[in-house]
C-alpha cells in the first residue's frame, strides 16, 4: 500500500505538479472563452435626452418606459449563467430624434446594473426585436378631483356627517392625449372611515370640549392626500391643489340630544290637490299624543335628535314642526307627515354667524373666510337633511295619521 501511494503521488513529484498546474491552466482558459446564448426577458427600458417639451406616453418620471423588453444575448458562459433581468437596463438616447423612431437595440444600448457583471468583457452581442418610440407633446393642465362620500364605517359612538371640500383641482404635465382625457373624465378620491381609529375622534373631541358644541373634524393627514394615476405614474401622485391642505372628514358624536321644547303640529294642503274637504273645518284632534296647549296642537312628551351637533339643536328646537299632509285622499285614509323647519335661512345665517365668530381650530384660522363661510353653510343643510326625531326610548319617532270626516286622528305607531 505504502509503495503505490509513493508510486502515485512522491515518485517523479515535480513533473506531476507541473502537468496540474498546467490542466488547471488549461481548464481555466477553455471555460473563460467558452461562449453560450441564453435569452433574458422583461429587461427595463430607460430614455434619456428627451426633448424639451415632449413626452412618451406610458413612461415614469425617472425615464422608465411601461414596457420591457426581450433580449438575446450572447458571451461568455460563466457570465450569462450568473445574470438576470435585473442585472441589466437599456438605454435609449432620444436627442435630436422627432416624432416616431425604430429602435435596434444593441451592445452599445445596454447598461449594467449590477457591479460584477461586466458588459465590455462578458457579453459579445445583443440582438431583439425592433419596436418604435413615439415622442408626443407634453402638456400641463389641471385635472377635477371630486371628493366622494367615504366608505367604511365611522368609529364607534359617532355619525359620519360629511367630507370637505368637494372639489379639488391638480396640476398634472404628461401626454397631451393622456392628459385630455383624464381632464375630461376627473378623478376620484374615496376615504376609508375604517382607517380612523375612535381614540382619534375622542382626542379631538377632548381638546374642543368647552370651545365648540358641533361637529369633530378629522383633517385628514399627508399620506392620504395621494391619488393614482396609472396612465401618469406607476406609484401615487401627491395631490398639490393648495386647498388640499382643508381636506377634513366630519363626525358628530353619537348621542341624544333632547329639544327641551315641544313640537307642534299643523296640516298641510297642497293646492294642487283636488280635494272636497274644506281647510277651516279640518282640525287635528288631541289624545294622549297630541296636547292643546296655549291654543297650538303639540307633542309634549320627551323628543330628542341623534345624528346633528348640540349646537345645530340649539338653534333649531323652537323652530321645529311637524306637518301632516292632506292632499285629497279619501276618509279613513292614512297621511303623511314630515317635520319642518321654520324660516331655515335665517336659521342658517345664525348657526354660520356663531361658529365664524369661533375659530378653534388652527387649520381654519387660515383659511379663507368665504370658503369658511360656504364649508359650514354645507354642513348646516346636512344636518338638516338627516334630522329626524326619537324617543326617549331611542327608538325613531314613528306617526300614524289618519283622517275621519274632518277630524285627523295623530298617535304614535308601536313598533316590536
Amino acid at each position: 500500500m505504502k509503495s503505490l501511494i509513493k508510486k502515485l503521488f512522491i515518485n517523479n513529484w515535480p513533473r506531476k505538479a507541473v502537468a496540474l498546474g498546467l490542466a488547471i491552466i488549461v481548464w481555466l482558459v477553455v471555460n473563460q472563452s467558452l461562449t453560450t446564448t441564453k435569452t433574458v426577458r422583461n429587461i427595463p427600458i430607460r430614455v434619456i435626452n428627451i426633448p424639451q417639451n415632449k413626452t412618451i406616453d406610458g413612461i415614469r418620471s425617472d425615464g422608465v418606459l411601461n414596457r420591457t423588453v426581450t433580449l438575446t444575448l450572447n458571451g461568455k458562459k460563466n457570465t450569462l449563467e450568473e445574470i438576470s433581468s435585473n442585472d441589466l437596463e437599456v438605454i435609449i438616447d432620444a436627442a435630436n430624434k422627432e416624432n416616431e423612431w425604430i429602435v435596434t437595440i444593441t451592445k452599445s444600448n445596454l447598461s449594467s446594473l449590477n457591479p460584477e457583471v461586466s458588459i465590455a468583457q462578458g457579453i459579445n452581442k445583443v440582438s431583439s426585436k425592433t419596436f418604435i418610440v413615439k415622442l408626443t407633446k407634453q402638456v400641463t393642465d389641471k385635472i377635477p378631483i371630486i371628493v366622494t362620500k367615504p366608505i367604511g364605517l365611522a368609529p364607534k359612538g359617532y355619525h359620519f356627517i360629511d367630507v370637505w371640500p368637494y372639489h379639488l383641482n391638480m396640476t398634472v404635465s404628461g401626454p397631451e392625449e393622456v392628459v385630455k382625457k383624464l381632464k375630461a373624465r376627473g378623478l376620484r378620491l374615496t376615504f376609508n372611515l375604517n382607517d380612523i381609529s375612535k381614540n382619534e375622534l375622542d382626542d379631538i373631541h377632548a381638546d374642543t370640549v368647552g370651545k365648540n358644541k358641533d361637529a369633530v373634524s378629522f383633517y385628514v393627514p399627508s399620506n392620504w392626500k395621494k391619488i393614482s394615476i396609472p396612465s401618469l405614474s406607476d406609484a401615487p401622485i401627491e395631490i398639490n391643489d393648495p386647498e388640499a391642505k382643508n381636506l377634513r372628514i366630519d363626525f358628530v358624536r353619537y348621542e341624544m340630544l333632547s329639544l327641551l321644547s315641544p313640537v307642534p303640529l299643523n296640516i298641510y294642503f297642497p293646492p294642487d290637490h283636488t280635494s272636497s274637504l274644506h281647510p277651516q273645518k279640518v282640525s287635528i284632534t288631541p289624545n294622549e299624543t297630541i296636547e292643546l296647549k296655549n291654543g297650538l296642537k303639540m307633542i309634549t312628551k320627551p323628543l330628542y335628535a341623534k345624528g346633528v351637533s348640540e349646537l345645530f339643536v340649539e338653534v333649531m328646537k323652537d323652530m321645529i314642526e311637524i306637518l301632516v299632509i292632506v292632499d285629497g285622499s279619501t276618509a279613513n285614509s292614512k297621511l303623511q307627515w314630515s317635520v319642518q323647519f321654520i324660516n331655515p335661512h335665517v336659521l342658517e345665517n345664525r348657526y354660520v354667524s356663531m361658529l365664524m365668530s369661533d375659530v378653534s381650530a388652527e387649520q381654519d384660522k387660515s383659511l379663507n373666510p368665504k370658503v369658511r363661510e360656504e364649508y359650514l353653510r354645507n354642513r348646516f343643510r346636512n344636518y338638516m337633511n338627516r334630522f329626524e326625531l326619537y324617543d326617549k326610548n331611542n327608538k325613531k319617532l314613528s306617526l300614524s295619521a289618519q283622517i275621519h270626516g274632518n277630524h285627523i286622528l295623530v298617535s304614535e305607531e308601536t313598533t316590536l
